[in-house]
């Protein structure tokens, strides 16, 4: 097994500048499997990623056994008690941890939650990993920092009923994060290297992009649409 990430302190760092990709794929998907997800995870290293985001224990146990890139870990969980889904709970938290993720994406966002934030970013502290808060808007950015994150993600720009609704990234979140002298990730809508350096010129720690590389029936979906729309007659 490789070498697990080197120390918490050390960890953002490593990541400074660089991408990290997201290798995740939805249930249904043919993608849909811890070992082709370490598959992705290996082709994202070979091409450069400093990082890997993996969502799901079984994937991050995989993904841990064959690299030593730093890996951001989450869950995804359907509650009834509430509309929070990425890394709901400080159990889920803290085992996402020992399996090797030596940052824990955490859900960051002003909506009802089954335990506070703040107890969450501690639990995954004693468990020797960093958080990833992933926010909606600045004032959440800003609620994470002061409860103790290390760095907050714009992931869930567009995913709260009251943050901005886009087809594209949030560059104007991004904008008000560095202005706000937050340290952040640009996580959400990138679709291509020219926004992906845009997003790093804004000032982001480092970008985070997922679909656009590793799910291709998303991105088949794009071209079989645009194609779609050339071929209807005016």
């Amino acid at each position: 097994m490789p070498p697990s990430d080197t120390s918490p302190s050390s960890t953002l760092e490593r990541l400074r500048g660089g991408l990290v990709v997201s290798c995740q794929a939805n249930p249904g998907s043919p993608l849909r499997d811890p070992y082709i997800i370490s598959r992705l995870a290996l082709a994202a290293e070979a091409g450069g990623a400093r990082g890997l985001r993996i969502q799901g224990f079984g994937d991050v146990q995989a993904v841990r056994a064959v690299t030593a890139l730093p890996i951001i870990g989450l869950t995804k969980t359907d509650r009834d008690d509430t509309d929070v889904y990425i890394t709901p709970t400080s159990a889920e938290a803290v085992n996402l941890a020992e399996l090797g993720a030596g940052i824990v994406a955490l859900d960051a966002t002003r909506r009802p939650r089954p335990e506070p934030l703040p107890d969450m970013i501690a639990a995954v502290h004693r468990a020797g990993a960093q958080v990833m808060a992933d926010i909606s808007t600045l004032d959440e950015a800003l609620t994470a920092m002061e409860a103790g994150a290390d760095i907050v993600g714009t992931t869930l720009s567009g995913y709260t009923p009251y943050s901005r609704q886009l087809t594209g990234p949030d560059w104007a979140l991004l904008a008000e994060l560095r202005a706000a002298g937050l340290p952040f990730v640009a996580e959400g809508r990138i679709n291509s290297p020219a926004e992906a350096a845009q997003a790093l010129g804004l000032g982001a720690h480092f970008v985070v992009v997922g679909s656009a590389i590793t799910r291709p029936d998303v991105v088949t979906g794009w071209f079989a649409q645009a194609l779609r729309g050339a071929a209807d007659p005016a």
